[in-house]
């Protein structure tokens, strides 16, 4: 690659990193000065700051969601973070899931996507047996979106079932009434193992005092309802009464201090090592435009550890790179799509990014190995789909991609997702996208995610748009290239990796440089889980 076009690509994706970072201080924070103002007034700590006090010191964080809701409900004022703060981090030593509530944020109500972070807070937790640790501080449901939060399978009451199944599979769960935890929400922290309350600032009741006079005409204060006395010394409903934020958060690390040891899933690790290769030099690898070409093979060598990489069948199927590595001491299974122009060995050219016949039949061979030998499995996305056309269709690819998406479906190692590139139509799915339970999946700033790009899209759309037009009787000549203009906009709008972080398609998006941490503390994670299911991925087209 030359200089010129290394530099301008290092450029390029060194600004999208820093506005990734300018968009999390955003998000960082919450409901902004003011609403912090007044939580510090009434002696809390903000969700933040109860985080940082509670994890461990010089330990990695990773957050699950930071940009979940961006963009969303501004007819309400916007609901920064979701409203919750949802992460892995290390607590007394031990590897946990951490939930608080902001409340600086709409009084921590629960809006729809809140529910939906605060499930898959819980899912990673389940998948990996971590611990769960709630920081609740919440005014309860946001009342005027209650339809699209209250009744569904996946809305606020799978949270509390969630609950009970991890306490029924020997899962811990730690809850911290920090604030207000009412109504529906009460039921939380109350089916965690333990209950913490803090006096003068936590209360917990299915009916705060407003709603109790309405409903059967007393008088009460919230305190005398539901606070820090009436449950640790009346109703005994919570398990300790501690006296301020950092007390209570001392006693839950003192309580993980004690937990048994996990089991071990039995993840092969060895000593960790840097790649040889600077990692920074992704910055220039990358290309500053989706469309062209690169070799996917320089990413990953700045990925592994001392860069070393066992490739496997590497002159056949090889528009998907397979191989094995390490990734901080940790032994994975790498597929990712290669964005060069390839010649098989019949002398065919192959394109870039678009997964063949086979490719697709390489990449189901390896992840069946790497499922015999219990490593877990790294997808590197930059797919724009499979191959089509009459030849592709003749040649069996429909056959040979479900092939690639039986194994990845009835995978039983863990497998981490990080979107580079594109990820398009059903190559997303045959490289383990969100709906293929990746126990993580991130994207750096460069993805792209939608059902096909942009260009080819919006002609397609533009064609029914226009049909339809001219089927009422409208005149549309001279007007396709504005049409076209609008309707591309509205799509690259919604293919970016902001529009699926808002809507947690994928778990958050990263610099290039803290790759290595996601799929380290993953495979971390999952090797707290061991496998119990065995490995069979039923009838397979041949």
């Amino acid at each position: 690659m030359a200089d010129l076009e290394f530099n301008q690509n290092e450029d390029l994706n060194k600004r999208a990193v820093s506005e990734l970072r300018k968009q999390l201080k955003k998000v960082y924070s919450g409901g902004g000065g003011e609403a912090a103002e007044k939580q510090h007034a009434k002696g809390k700590l903000l969700a933040r700051e109860r985080i940082a006090y509670l994890l461990d010191e010089n330990r990695p964080w990773l957050e699950i969601g930071a940009l979940a809701a961006e963009g969303m409900y501004a007819e309400y004022g916007g609901c920064p973070s979701a409203g919750v703060i949802t992460g892995i981090g290390y607590v007394a030593g031990r590897q946990c899931v951490v939930v608080a509530n902001d409340a600086t944020v709409k009084a921590g109500a629960w809006f729809p996507m809140t529910a939906k972070k605060s499930l898959r807070a819980q899912e990673i937790a389940m998948e990996n047996r971590l611990p769960i640790i709630y920081l609740v501080d919440s005014a309860g449901v946001f009342l005027p979106m209650q339809d699209e939060i209250f009744p569904d399978k996946e809305h606020f009451g799978r949270v509390f079932r969630n609950n009970a199944r991890m306490s029924s599979e020997g899962i811990v769960q730690i809850a911290a009434i920090m604030g207000a935890c009412v109504a529906g929400g009460a039921y939380l922290p109350i089916m965690s193992d333990e209950a913490m309350i803090v006096e003068g600032t936590g209360s917990v009741f299915l009916a705060g005092s407003y709603l109790v006079k309405s409903a059967i005409g007393e008088t009460v204060d919230n305190e005398t309802l539901g606070g820090a006395g009436t449950h640790c010394e009346i109703s005994g409903v919570t398990d300790y009464k501690q006296p301020d934020d950092k007390t209570c958060l001392d006693s839950i690390r003192n309580i993980m201090g004690m937990l048994g040891k996990p089991k071990d899933a039995g993840f092969d690790r060895i000593k960790p090592a840097a790649p040889k290769l600077d990692e920074r030099q992704i910055y220039g690898i990358l290309p500053s435009s989706r469309e062209k070409p690169y070799d996917m093979k320089e990413i990953i060598h700045r990925l592994l550890d001392d860069s070393e990489f066992e490739e496997y069948k590497a002159l056949y199927g090889q528009s998907i790179v397979c191989g094995l590595g390490r990734v901080d001491g940790w032994a994975v299974g790498i597929v990712a799509n290669q964005r060069n122009l390839v010649k098989n060995g019949k002398g065919e050219m192959q394109l870039g990014g678009v997964i063949y016949s086979d490719a697709a039949d390489k990449a189901a061979r390896f992840i069946m190995n790497c499922n015999q030998k219990k490593i877990p499995l790294v997808f590197l996305h930059d797919v724009t789909g499979f191959m089509v056309g009459s030849r592709a269709e003749q040649g069996g690819i429909i056959k040979d991609g479900a092939k690639m998406v039986n194994a990845v479906a009835n995978s039983i190692v863990p497998k981490i997702t990080v979107i580079i590139g594109n990820s398009y139509g059903a190559g997303n799915y045959a490289m383990c996208g969100k709906a293929y339970d990746p126990r993580l999946i991130f994207a750096w700033p460069s993805a792209k995610i939608a059902v096909m790009g942009g260009a080819q899209a919006a002609k397609t759309l533009m064609q029914i748009q226009t049909a339809s037009l001219r089927a009422k009787g409208q005149e549309v000549s001279g007007k396709e290239e504005e049409l076209l203009k609008e309707i591309a906009t509205r799509y690259n709008e919604q293919t970016t990796p902001y529009y699926a972080a808002a809507r947690l398609w994928v778990d958050g998006i990263i610099d290039p440089l803290e790759t290595r941490k996601v799929i380290s503390m993953g495979i971390e994670a999952a090797n707290q889980s061991p496998i119990e299911k065995p490995f069979n991925v039923g009838i397979i087209q041949t």
